[in-house]
Protein backbone atom coordinates (compact mmCIF):
# COMPACT_ATOMS: atom_id res chain seq x y z
CA UNK A 1 0.00 0.00 0.00
CA UNK A 2 1.45 3.45 -0.88
CA UNK A 3 1.92 5.87 1.67
CA UNK A 4 1.69 9.42 0.86
CA UNK A 5 4.06 11.55 3.02
CA UNK A 6 3.31 15.50 2.19
CA UNK A 7 6.47 17.20 2.77
CA UNK A 8 4.26 20.98 4.04
CA UNK A 9 7.37 22.83 5.20
CA UNK A 10 8.79 26.73 3.92
CA UNK A 11 9.68 29.82 4.72
CA UNK A 12 7.18 32.13 2.44
CA UNK A 13 9.82 34.61 1.06
CA UNK A 14 9.38 33.35 -2.47
CA UNK A 15 6.27 34.87 -2.88
CA UNK A 16 5.72 37.72 -0.28
CA UNK A 17 3.72 39.34 0.18
CA UNK A 18 1.10 36.95 -0.38
CA UNK A 19 3.23 34.32 1.56
CA UNK A 20 4.64 35.07 4.86
CA UNK A 21 6.64 32.55 7.17
CA UNK A 22 3.56 31.79 9.27
CA UNK A 23 1.32 30.93 6.37
CA UNK A 24 3.96 29.98 3.34
CA UNK A 25 2.65 29.32 -0.39
CA UNK A 26 1.64 25.91 0.26
CA UNK A 27 -1.53 27.46 2.22
CA UNK A 28 -1.84 29.68 -0.51
CA UNK A 29 -5.13 29.40 -3.37
CA UNK A 30 -3.16 30.40 -6.09
CA UNK A 31 -5.54 28.30 -8.94
CA UNK A 32 -8.51 26.79 -8.64
CA UNK A 33 -10.40 26.87 -4.99
CA UNK A 34 -8.78 25.26 -2.96
CA UNK A 35 -5.14 25.93 -1.62
CA UNK A 36 -1.82 23.67 -2.81
CA UNK A 37 -1.69 21.51 0.04
CA UNK A 38 -5.71 20.58 -0.73
CA UNK A 39 -4.67 20.40 -4.42
CA UNK A 40 -1.81 18.01 -3.04
CA UNK A 41 -3.88 15.85 -1.12
CA UNK A 42 -7.06 15.82 -3.76
CA UNK A 43 -4.88 14.17 -6.59
CA UNK A 44 -4.23 11.34 -5.07
CA UNK A 45 -7.81 10.08 -5.67
CA UNK A 46 -7.09 7.89 -8.28
CA UNK A 47 -3.94 6.22 -6.37
CA UNK A 48 -4.78 3.14 -4.17
CA UNK A 49 -3.33 4.79 -0.81
CA UNK A 50 -4.17 5.01 2.87
CA UNK A 51 -4.33 8.19 4.78
CA UNK A 52 -1.39 10.52 3.61
CA UNK A 53 1.17 11.44 6.69
CA UNK A 54 1.96 14.88 6.77
CA UNK A 55 5.34 16.89 7.92
CA UNK A 56 5.24 20.53 9.04
CA UNK A 57 6.78 22.51 11.36
CA UNK A 58 5.44 23.26 14.35
CA UNK A 59 4.45 26.90 14.20
CA UNK A 60 1.75 25.67 11.08
CA UNK A 61 0.51 22.73 12.81
CA UNK A 62 -2.97 24.47 13.16
CA UNK A 63 -3.41 25.72 9.74
CA UNK A 64 -2.22 22.03 7.55
CA UNK A 65 -5.08 20.83 9.89
CA UNK A 66 -7.64 23.10 9.40
CA UNK A 67 -7.16 23.19 5.75
CA UNK A 68 -7.30 19.44 5.54
CA UNK A 69 -10.40 19.53 7.65
CA UNK A 70 -12.22 22.19 5.48
CA UNK A 71 -11.35 20.19 2.11
CA UNK A 72 -12.88 17.13 3.93
CA UNK A 73 -9.75 15.54 3.67
CA UNK A 74 -8.74 12.24 5.86
CA UNK A 75 -4.60 12.24 6.93
CA UNK A 76 -2.42 9.86 8.83
CA UNK A 77 -1.34 12.08 11.27
CA UNK A 78 0.79 15.56 11.25
CA UNK A 79 4.18 15.00 12.32
CA UNK A 80 5.92 18.14 13.73
CA UNK A 81 9.67 19.32 13.16
CA UNK A 82 10.74 21.21 15.87
CA UNK A 83 13.39 23.05 13.90
CA UNK A 84 13.56 22.86 10.19
CA UNK A 85 16.47 20.53 9.23
CA UNK A 86 15.98 19.85 5.35
CA UNK A 87 14.23 16.92 3.73
CA UNK A 88 16.74 13.75 4.45
CA UNK A 89 15.55 13.86 8.44
CA UNK A 90 11.65 14.97 7.78
CA UNK A 91 11.44 11.90 5.23
CA UNK A 92 13.26 9.34 7.81
CA UNK A 93 10.99 10.82 10.50
CA UNK A 94 8.15 10.31 8.30
CA UNK A 95 9.74 6.23 7.91
CA UNK A 96 10.30 5.43 11.01
CA UNK A 97 6.80 6.34 12.24
CA UNK A 98 5.19 4.57 9.64
CA UNK A 99 7.42 1.47 10.03
CA UNK A 100 5.86 1.67 13.70
CA UNK A 101 2.10 2.20 12.37
CA UNK A 102 2.27 -0.67 9.75
CA UNK A 103 0.96 -3.83 10.20
CA UNK A 104 3.14 -7.20 10.91
CA UNK A 105 4.66 -7.98 7.87
CA UNK A 106 4.25 -5.00 6.22
CA UNK A 107 7.09 -1.93 4.18
CA UNK A 108 5.17 0.80 3.68
CA UNK A 109 5.86 2.16 -0.06
CA UNK A 110 6.07 6.12 0.73
CA UNK A 111 5.03 8.56 -2.36
CA UNK A 112 7.06 11.73 -0.92
CA UNK A 113 5.46 14.83 -2.31
CA UNK A 114 5.69 18.62 -1.82
CA UNK A 115 2.82 20.02 -0.87
CA UNK A 116 3.49 23.67 -2.83
CA UNK A 117 3.19 22.02 -6.43
CA UNK A 118 1.35 22.79 -9.07
CA UNK A 119 0.36 19.65 -11.37
CA UNK A 120 -2.32 20.04 -13.81
CA UNK A 121 -2.67 16.99 -15.81
CA UNK A 122 -3.49 15.09 -13.19
CA UNK A 123 -3.99 11.64 -15.05
CA UNK A 124 -0.36 12.07 -16.15
CA UNK A 125 0.54 12.35 -12.50
CA UNK A 126 -1.10 8.90 -11.72
CA UNK A 127 0.34 7.10 -14.82
CA UNK A 128 3.88 7.82 -13.97
CA UNK A 129 3.22 6.88 -10.33
CA UNK A 130 1.57 3.89 -11.58
CA UNK A 131 4.94 3.18 -13.83
CA UNK A 132 7.51 3.86 -10.71
CA UNK A 133 5.34 1.26 -8.49
CA UNK A 134 6.87 -1.60 -9.81
CA UNK A 135 10.33 -0.19 -9.83
CA UNK A 136 9.91 0.05 -5.96
CA UNK A 137 8.20 -2.79 -5.17
CA UNK A 138 11.73 -4.24 -5.99
CA UNK A 139 13.92 -2.09 -3.95
CA UNK A 140 14.85 0.64 -5.58
CA UNK A 141 14.35 4.14 -4.78
CA UNK A 142 12.47 6.20 -7.29
CA UNK A 143 12.59 10.16 -8.20
CA UNK A 144 9.98 11.57 -10.99
CA UNK A 145 11.76 14.02 -13.84
CA UNK A 146 9.58 16.39 -15.18
CA UNK A 147 9.72 16.61 -19.07
CA UNK A 148 11.72 20.13 -19.62
CA UNK A 149 9.50 22.25 -21.50
CA UNK A 150 12.26 25.28 -21.08
CA UNK A 151 15.63 25.79 -20.45
CA UNK A 152 15.08 26.86 -17.00
CA UNK A 153 17.81 27.78 -15.37
CA UNK A 154 15.99 27.60 -11.31
CA UNK A 155 15.75 24.06 -11.09
CA UNK A 156 18.04 21.22 -10.33
CA UNK A 157 18.27 18.74 -13.44
CA UNK A 158 18.57 14.85 -13.61
CA UNK A 159 20.46 13.25 -16.56
CA UNK A 160 18.97 10.32 -17.29
CA UNK A 161 20.90 6.74 -18.34
CA UNK A 162 20.40 3.83 -19.68
CA UNK A 163 16.49 2.80 -20.10
CA UNK A 164 14.93 0.08 -18.08
CA UNK A 165 11.49 -0.54 -18.76
CA UNK A 166 9.33 2.43 -18.33
CA UNK A 167 12.43 4.33 -16.33
CA UNK A 168 16.12 4.97 -16.82
CA UNK A 169 18.97 4.53 -14.09
CA UNK A 170 20.28 8.01 -13.17
CA UNK A 171 23.43 9.12 -14.81
CA UNK A 172 23.81 12.12 -12.06
CA UNK A 173 22.24 14.79 -10.53
CA UNK A 174 23.62 18.34 -11.38
CA UNK A 175 22.74 21.73 -9.76
CA UNK A 176 20.67 24.71 -11.07
CA UNK A 177 22.67 25.27 -14.68
CA UNK A 178 23.37 29.28 -16.89
CA UNK A 179 21.11 29.59 -19.29
CA UNK A 180 23.38 28.35 -22.01
CA UNK A 181 24.15 24.87 -19.92
CA UNK A 182 20.60 24.71 -19.74
CA UNK A 183 19.96 25.43 -23.46
CA UNK A 184 22.46 22.18 -24.05
CA UNK A 185 20.51 20.18 -21.86
CA UNK A 186 17.15 20.62 -23.99
CA UNK A 187 19.07 19.83 -27.01
CA UNK A 188 20.74 16.70 -25.63
CA UNK A 189 17.06 15.55 -24.59
CA UNK A 190 18.63 13.12 -21.80
CA UNK A 191 18.19 16.03 -19.23
CA UNK A 192 14.73 16.13 -16.48
CA UNK A 193 13.77 18.55 -14.12
CA UNK A 194 14.11 17.45 -10.73
CA UNK A 195 11.08 17.43 -9.63
CA UNK A 196 11.48 16.60 -5.61
CA UNK A 197 9.26 14.00 -5.26
CA UNK A 198 10.07 10.38 -4.77
CA UNK A 199 8.71 6.83 -4.10
CA UNK A 200 10.84 3.90 -2.02
CA UNK A 201 9.79 1.38 0.29
CA UNK A 202 10.45 3.10 4.28
CA UNK A 203 13.05 0.11 4.68
CA UNK A 204 14.98 0.91 1.79
CA UNK A 205 15.01 4.73 2.13
CA UNK A 206 16.36 3.64 5.96
CA UNK A 207 18.77 1.45 4.50
CA UNK A 208 20.13 3.69 2.38
CA UNK A 209 20.21 6.56 5.03
CA UNK A 210 21.97 4.33 7.52
CA UNK A 211 24.69 3.61 4.85
CA UNK A 212 25.62 7.30 3.80
CA UNK A 213 24.78 9.32 6.93
CA UNK A 214 23.82 7.36 9.88
CA UNK A 215 24.15 10.35 11.98
CA UNK A 216 21.08 11.59 10.92
CA UNK A 217 19.31 8.15 11.49
CA UNK A 218 20.63 7.88 15.12
CA UNK A 219 19.28 11.34 15.51
CA UNK A 220 15.90 10.56 14.22
CA UNK A 221 15.54 7.48 15.66
CA UNK A 222 15.97 8.89 19.32
CA UNK A 223 13.92 11.93 18.37
CA UNK A 224 10.84 9.93 17.62
CA UNK A 225 11.87 7.40 20.02
CA UNK A 226 8.73 8.47 22.27
CA UNK A 227 6.83 11.18 20.35
CA UNK A 228 4.33 12.56 22.31
CA UNK A 229 0.84 12.26 20.48
CA UNK A 230 -1.19 15.96 20.92
CA UNK A 231 -4.74 15.38 19.11
CA UNK A 232 -3.33 14.85 15.35
CA UNK A 233 -0.36 16.49 16.16
CA UNK A 234 2.79 13.49 16.74
CA UNK A 235 5.60 15.87 18.57
CA UNK A 236 9.43 14.74 18.55
CA UNK A 237 11.78 15.36 20.82
CA UNK A 238 13.39 18.66 20.35
CA UNK A 239 16.33 19.12 21.81
CA UNK A 240 17.61 16.03 20.24
CA UNK A 241 16.47 16.81 16.78
CA UNK A 242 17.98 19.94 16.98
CA UNK A 243 21.08 18.25 16.23
CA UNK A 244 20.39 16.81 13.09
CA UNK A 245 22.69 17.38 10.46
CA UNK A 246 20.72 19.65 8.05
CA UNK A 247 20.67 18.04 5.02
CA UNK A 248 18.72 17.08 1.62
CA UNK A 249 17.36 13.80 0.41
CA UNK A 250 19.07 14.59 -2.90
CA UNK A 251 22.56 15.03 -1.38
CA UNK A 252 22.22 12.69 1.22
CA UNK A 253 20.99 9.45 -0.63
CA UNK A 254 19.99 10.07 -4.02
CA UNK A 255 23.05 11.32 -5.44
CA UNK A 256 24.91 8.63 -3.94
CA UNK A 257 22.84 5.32 -4.05
CA UNK A 258 23.50 2.82 -6.46
CA UNK A 259 19.12 1.86 -6.66
CA UNK A 260 17.84 5.22 -8.33
CA UNK A 261 16.09 5.32 -10.81
CA UNK A 262 13.97 8.19 -12.61
CA UNK A 263 10.76 7.88 -13.69
CA UNK A 264 9.54 10.82 -16.56
CA UNK A 265 6.33 12.37 -15.80
CA UNK A 266 4.91 15.07 -18.10
CA UNK A 267 2.19 16.26 -16.37
CA UNK A 268 2.17 20.02 -16.60
CA UNK A 269 4.04 20.70 -13.37
CA UNK A 270 5.61 23.57 -11.66
CA UNK A 271 6.57 24.37 -7.79
CA UNK A 272 5.57 28.06 -8.06
CA UNK A 273 8.61 29.10 -7.22
CA UNK A 274 8.60 32.74 -8.47
CA UNK A 275 5.89 35.13 -9.53
CA UNK A 276 6.41 34.45 -12.86
CA UNK A 277 6.50 30.95 -12.56
CA UNK A 278 2.72 31.81 -11.22
CA UNK A 279 2.21 33.92 -13.86
CA UNK A 280 3.04 31.21 -16.60
CA UNK A 281 0.33 28.90 -15.14
CA UNK A 282 -2.47 31.50 -14.63
CA UNK A 283 -5.24 32.22 -17.08
CA UNK A 284 -4.61 35.30 -18.51
CA UNK A 285 -6.84 38.06 -20.40
CA UNK A 286 -6.34 38.86 -24.63
CA UNK A 287 -3.48 40.98 -22.96
CA UNK A 288 -1.62 38.39 -21.39
CA UNK A 289 -2.60 39.83 -18.10
CA UNK A 290 -3.02 37.44 -15.13
CA UNK A 291 -5.71 39.02 -12.81
CA UNK A 292 -7.12 37.91 -9.50
CA UNK A 293 -9.22 40.58 -7.59
CA UNK A 294 -10.73 44.28 -7.93
CA UNK A 295 -8.62 45.10 -11.57
CA UNK A 296 -8.65 47.59 -14.25
CA UNK A 297 -6.14 47.49 -16.76
CA UNK A 298 -5.39 50.01 -19.54
CA UNK A 299 -2.86 49.58 -22.10
CA UNK A 300 -1.20 47.20 -20.05
CA UNK A 301 0.47 43.74 -21.42
CA UNK A 302 2.07 40.48 -19.32
CA UNK A 303 1.40 41.73 -15.93
CA UNK A 304 0.51 39.60 -13.00
CA UNK A 305 -1.57 41.86 -10.79
CA UNK A 306 -3.46 40.54 -7.80
CA UNK A 307 -5.67 42.73 -5.34
CA UNK A 308 -6.55 41.16 -1.98
CA UNK A 309 -8.20 44.14 -0.72
CA UNK A 310 -8.58 47.45 -2.82
CA UNK A 311 -9.03 48.05 -6.30
CA UNK A 312 -6.10 48.39 -8.52
CA UNK A 313 -5.32 49.96 -11.74
CA UNK A 314 -2.50 50.09 -13.93
CA UNK A 315 -1.71 52.33 -17.41
CA UNK A 316 0.53 52.14 -19.71
CA UNK A 317 2.84 49.22 -18.18
CA UNK A 318 4.51 45.66 -18.87
CA UNK A 319 5.64 43.08 -17.68
CA UNK A 320 5.32 43.62 -13.93
CA UNK A 321 4.31 41.78 -10.90
CA UNK A 322 2.03 44.09 -8.61
CA UNK A 323 0.56 41.99 -5.23
CA UNK A 324 -1.82 44.42 -2.85
CA UNK A 325 -2.26 42.39 -0.01
CA UNK A 326 -4.21 44.28 3.56
CA UNK A 327 -0.49 45.26 5.26
CA UNK A 328 2.35 45.28 2.25
CA UNK A 329 2.12 45.79 -1.51
CA UNK A 330 4.90 44.28 -4.13
CA UNK A 331 5.54 45.76 -7.24
CA UNK A 332 8.47 44.01 -9.21
CA UNK A 333 9.67 43.71 -12.95
CA UNK A 334 9.10 39.97 -13.90
CA UNK A 335 12.13 39.61 -14.48
CA UNK A 336 13.43 40.20 -11.37
CA UNK A 337 11.04 38.13 -8.62
CA UNK A 338 13.91 35.94 -7.78
CA UNK A 339 15.26 39.07 -5.57
CA UNK A 340 12.07 39.34 -3.82
CA UNK A 341 13.67 37.38 -1.12
CA UNK A 342 16.16 40.43 -0.77
CA UNK A 343 12.65 42.43 0.50
CA UNK A 344 11.74 39.61 3.02
CA UNK A 345 15.97 39.53 4.25
CA UNK A 346 15.61 43.37 4.72
CA UNK A 347 12.24 43.11 6.82
CA UNK A 348 13.84 40.43 9.01
CA UNK A 349 16.94 42.65 9.68
CA UNK A 350 14.75 45.32 10.77
CA UNK A 351 12.49 43.17 13.00
CA UNK A 352 9.47 43.86 10.81
CA UNK A 353 6.54 41.46 11.25
CA UNK A 354 5.15 41.82 8.05
CA UNK A 355 7.98 39.13 6.77
CA UNK A 356 6.45 37.00 9.50
CA UNK A 357 2.38 37.24 9.67
CA UNK A 358 -0.06 38.69 7.33
CA UNK A 359 -2.92 41.15 9.03
CA UNK A 360 -5.07 38.49 9.13
CA UNK A 361 -3.26 36.21 11.81
CA UNK A 362 -5.08 32.35 11.65
CA UNK A 363 -5.38 30.42 14.55
CA UNK A 364 -6.68 26.95 15.90
CA UNK A 365 -10.22 28.80 17.41
CA UNK A 366 -10.51 31.51 14.60
CA UNK A 367 -8.56 34.18 13.14
CA UNK A 368 -8.05 37.96 14.11
CA UNK A 369 -7.57 40.79 11.76
CA UNK A 370 -5.32 43.82 12.97
CA UNK A 371 -7.21 46.95 12.09
CA UNK A 372 -5.07 49.47 13.52
CA UNK A 373 -2.14 50.32 15.24
CA UNK A 374 -1.80 52.99 17.78
CA UNK A 375 0.79 53.25 20.32
CA UNK A 376 -0.88 52.99 23.34
CA UNK A 377 -3.62 50.97 21.50
CA UNK A 378 -4.58 48.06 19.06
CA UNK A 379 -8.11 47.45 17.26
CA UNK A 380 -8.59 43.69 16.07
CA UNK A 381 -11.62 42.02 14.69
CA UNK A 382 -12.11 38.53 16.15
CA UNK A 383 -13.57 35.55 14.05
CA UNK A 384 -14.13 32.52 16.28
CA UNK A 385 -15.56 29.34 14.97
CA UNK A 386 -18.80 28.11 16.46
CA UNK A 387 -17.88 25.19 19.47
CA UNK A 388 -14.47 26.94 19.87
CA UNK A 389 -12.36 28.46 22.80
CA UNK A 390 -9.76 30.74 23.72
CA UNK A 391 -7.42 29.79 26.70
CA UNK A 392 -7.92 30.95 29.71
CA UNK A 393 -5.47 33.53 30.37
CA UNK A 394 -4.18 37.11 31.60
CA UNK A 395 -2.11 40.00 30.65
CA UNK A 396 0.21 42.07 32.51
CA UNK A 397 0.55 45.24 30.50
CA UNK A 398 -3.17 45.60 28.62
CA UNK A 399 -6.73 45.61 29.61
CA UNK A 400 -9.28 44.79 26.66
CA UNK A 401 -12.61 46.12 25.74
CA UNK A 402 -14.91 43.22 23.52
CA UNK A 403 -17.85 44.73 21.32
CA UNK A 404 -20.07 41.73 19.66
CA UNK A 405 -20.79 42.28 16.18
CA UNK A 406 -22.68 39.37 15.30
CA UNK A 407 -23.54 35.70 17.73
CA UNK A 408 -22.90 35.40 21.00
CA UNK A 409 -20.12 35.24 23.50
CA UNK A 410 -19.51 33.59 26.62
CA UNK A 411 -17.15 35.46 28.60
CA UNK A 412 -15.02 34.49 31.52
CA UNK A 413 -14.49 37.81 33.02
CA UNK A 414 -12.75 36.90 36.81
CA UNK A 415 -14.50 35.01 38.85
CA UNK A 416 -17.88 35.82 36.82
CA UNK A 417 -19.24 33.76 33.52
CA UNK A 418 -21.35 36.04 31.14
CA UNK A 419 -23.13 35.99 27.77
CA UNK A 420 -22.79 38.56 25.50
CA UNK A 421 -24.78 38.83 22.37
CA UNK A 422 -24.70 41.32 19.51
CA UNK A 423 -23.97 45.20 20.22
CA UNK A 424 -23.26 44.61 24.01
CA UNK A 425 -19.61 44.58 25.30
CA UNK A 426 -17.50 43.95 28.23
CA UNK A 427 -14.51 45.38 29.45
CA UNK A 428 -11.19 42.76 30.43
CA UNK A 429 -9.28 44.90 33.15
CA UNK A 430 -5.15 44.21 33.40
CA UNK A 431 -4.64 41.41 35.47
CA UNK A 432 -7.99 40.00 35.53
CA UNK A 433 -8.20 36.11 34.12
CA UNK A 434 -10.63 35.87 31.66
CA UNK A 435 -11.41 33.59 28.34
CA UNK A 436 -13.52 33.67 25.30
CA UNK A 437 -15.85 31.51 24.02
CA UNK A 438 -17.87 30.76 21.14
CA UNK A 439 -21.33 28.42 22.31
CA UNK A 440 -23.48 29.15 19.39
CA UNK A 441 -23.94 28.19 16.35
CA UNK A 442 -22.76 30.45 13.96
CA UNK A 443 -19.59 32.39 13.96
CA UNK A 444 -18.75 34.79 16.46
CA UNK A 445 -17.59 37.86 15.27
CA UNK A 446 -16.46 41.00 17.81
CA UNK A 447 -14.23 43.66 17.80
CA UNK A 448 -11.25 43.97 20.80
CA UNK A 449 -10.01 47.00 21.06
CA UNK A 450 -6.55 46.72 23.49
CA UNK A 451 -5.05 49.42 25.41
CA UNK A 452 -1.60 49.16 27.36
CA UNK A 453 1.76 50.17 27.90
CA UNK A 454 2.76 47.11 25.99
CA UNK A 455 0.88 45.01 23.46
CA UNK A 456 2.71 42.36 21.94
CA UNK A 457 1.27 39.23 21.43
CA UNK A 458 3.62 37.53 23.70
CA UNK A 459 1.96 39.72 26.85
CA UNK A 460 -0.40 36.02 27.28
CA UNK A 461 -0.16 34.20 30.49
CA UNK A 462 -1.85 31.12 29.65
CA UNK A 463 -3.48 28.63 32.53
CA UNK A 464 -5.82 26.12 30.69
CA UNK A 465 -5.49 25.83 26.34
CA UNK A 466 -7.66 23.20 24.67
CA UNK A 467 -5.06 23.28 21.64
CA UNK A 468 -2.12 22.11 23.79
CA UNK A 469 -0.13 25.70 23.85
CA UNK A 470 0.15 26.59 27.65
Amino acid sequence: MILPVIMAGGTGSRLWPLSRELYPKQFLTVTGNESMLQQTVARLSKIEHSAPVLICNEEHRFIAAEQMRLGGYEHGGIILEPVGRNTAPAIALAALQAGKNASDGEDPILLVLAADHIIENEKAFTASIEKALPFAENGQLVTFGIVPTAPETGYGYIKSGNKVNDAFSVSEFVEKPDLSTAEAYMESGNYFWNSGMFLFKASRYLEELAKFAPDILDVCKRAIATPSQDFEFVRVDKGIFATCPDNSVDYTVMEKSQDVVVVPMDAGWSDVGSFSALWEISVKDENQNAIKGDVITVNSNNNYIYAQNKLVSTVGVDNLVIIETKDAILVAHKDKVQDVKSVVEQLKSTGRSECKVHREVYRPWGMYDSIDHGKRDHVKRITVKPGEKLSIQKHHHRSEHWIVVSGTASVLNGDKTILVTENESTYIPLGTIHALENPGKIPLEMIEIQTGSYLGEDDIVRFEDRYGRV
